[in-house]
């Protein structure tokens, strides 16, 4: 690459001074070359135009100059130096930046723009370092005012400091043979795999089916009305993930403490309801099916996080840090609406909602990983006669449906009929549907499922029926006695399922499971 040559002249004093007395870093001189490369070189503009801005030149003048070259730019008309100098005269600012004759000293010093893309990423860099100077500058004199409200400045801080990551994260242009490579990696991986998925397994048959698994650098959204069961549904999801499959899963739980979270879980696992881990009116069986079944929660790749009013950009450090330290494959967030975009000048709720999804999206990318994050739907569906909820009730933004990769909402039609059947006369007790409503790069469907309200825990539709014959096909005669004629007989009279096959009752899909007599369905 030919070598970028040029005449020095005497080094110009910088026009701008850090509050400190200190020089902020610059390069008056490189920012010379650069605007004299761009009105020489055809092409030089378009090279550089999303590394710079005006704002990241440190002279005025040299501002105001690259101005012009964008206007310029943006209209698709030639840049050169007559263009250039008749577009500062429209602007008005031609005299301010010394005239026509320093726009020629420019273009005169220059004889290769070959490393003039080179040279506007050491400009960006230092413009960069200067945000980061005048931030810090600005949060240290307002923490030394004890008026200012510390959270507040903490908030602002957070958002700033994101604003100025944000302009850094640019990626080049890749070339298709390793991103080829990468997915033809995939698809092998998948074809190995026992299960046949490329992405990591929910313990939820038909939902794994249709997508795979839960696919990386995918956002996903959950959403349902209030005592649908979302909270129920993505910790049922991370305990089949954390403790079935070893999988490390984070759960960032906005809405409600650790200890509330972990109850559930408690409840989840053990096959206890929310009223005895509440009260503690546990029978020494119940002690003992706690003990045994928390032997496998303990040590388990789940981490949780309670911090309420979470800013994406705390989500941002701390997603990066689970990453890299505990090896986390995926991140749940309950829920959205209540996360924060602190510290950024954003007009309404809406827009808030709005960098709230676009960001988690882009940090879904950067990890590589997927993220779920659950959703509010409006009180639209409960005006409606048909009760399914549809991607035009999410609520407060439809960027949320835009970013996602995956809109999903959960629908328990037995909550709006109050009744055990459908209107074909179908059993609809516990059932819960996952309606898969928009699925970028896969089919869209609904998955049922099964709603344990006792428990907090949602299954597989078939899982009791398959376990209940699972119990039969493992015991070949159930002998009880009968009471008329005192021997054993193998009858169904007086048979108790849960002594008999203990455990293996646990997912059994009758009535027993639904709440009883002065017994109330939780909400989760």
């Amino acid at each position: 690459m030919a070598e970028q040559r040029y005449n020095r002249k005497p080094k110009v004093e910088p026009i701008l001074q850090d509050p400190t007395g200190k020089l902020p870093p610059h390069d008056t001189e490189l920012e010379e070359v650069v605007l004299g490369a761009l009105m020489l070189e055809k092409d030089a503009y378009m090279n550089v135009s999303d590394i710079l801005t005006p704002d990241a030149f440190y002279d005025p003048r040299n501002q105001k100059i690259y101005e012009a070259i964008a206007s310029l730019g943006f209209n698709q008309r030639p840049i050169d130096m007559m263009t250039v100098t008749e577009q500062l005269r429209r602007n008005g600012t031609l005299q301010e930046v010394g005239g026509a004759i320093r726009i020629t000293e420019l273009t005169g010093r220059v004889y290769s723009a070959a490393n003039v893309e080179f040279h506007a990423k050491i400009i960006a860099q230092k413009f960069l370092a200067r945000r980061l100077i005048s931030f810090a500058t600005k949060i240290e004199t307002e923490a030394y005012d004890e008026s200012n409200d510390v959270d507040d400045l903490l908030q602002n801080a957070e958002g700033q400091i994101f604003e100025i990551s944000q302009m850094h994260l640019k990626r080049e242009v890749t070339q298709i043979d390793p991103v080829l490579n990468l997915a033809l990696e995939q698809i092998q991986t998948a074809a190995n795999s026992e299960s046949g998925l490329s992405g990591l397994r929910t313990g939820y048959t038909d939902l794994d089916r249709m997508t795979s698994g839960w696919q990386s650098s995918d956002l996903i959204i959950i959403a349902a009305r209030p005592a649908m069961g979302k909270t129920a549904f993505v910790l049922s999801m991370a305990k089949n993930m954390a403790i079935d499959y070893s999988i490390p899963v984070a759960i960032f739980t906005l809405e409600m403490a650790n200890v509330q979270l972990v109850k559930r879980l408690i409840s989840n696992v053990a096959d206890l309801n929310g009223e005895q881990i509440k009260s503690g009116n546990l029978s020494a069986e119940d002690w003992d099916r706690l003990n045994t079944r928390l032997a496998s929660v303990y040590s388990a790749p789940l981490y949780l996080d309670e911090t309420p009013g979470l800013s994406i950009t705390e989500l941002r450090t701390k997603a990066r840090r689970l990453v890299r330290e505990r090896g986390v494959k995926m991140i749940m967030i309950d829920y959205l609406q209540l996360m924060t975009a602190s510290g950024m000048k954003l007009g309404s709720r809406e827009q808030e909602v709005s960098t709230i999804s676009r960001s988690l999206k882009g940090l879904a990318k950067e990890l590589n990983i997927p993220i779920i994050a659950l959703s509010q739907l409006n009180r639209s569906t409960e005006t409606r006669e048909d009760k399914r909820p549809v991607l035009s009730d999410l609520r407060e933004s439809g960027a949320i449906e835009q970013d996602a990769d995956i809109v999903c909402f959960i629908h328990r039609p037995e909550y709006y009929t109050k009744s055990s059947e459908d209107e074909h006369g179908n059993d609809i007790r516990g059932m819960a549907e996952l309606i898969v409503a928009k699925h970028r790069s896969g089919a869209v469907g609904d998955v049922k499922l099964r709603f344990v309200s006792k428990f907090a825990r949602f299954e597989n539709w078939d899982e009791g029926y398959r376990l209940m014959q699972e119990a039969f096909d493992n015991v070949e005669t159930v002998r009880v006695t009968s009471k008329s004629n005192g021997s054993d007989t193998p009858s169904g009279e007086g048979f108790n399922f849960a002594q008999a096959f203990g455990a293996g009752v646990k997912n059994n899909p009758g009535p027993d499971l639904m709440p009883g007599p002065g017994e109330s369905e939780v909400p989760f």
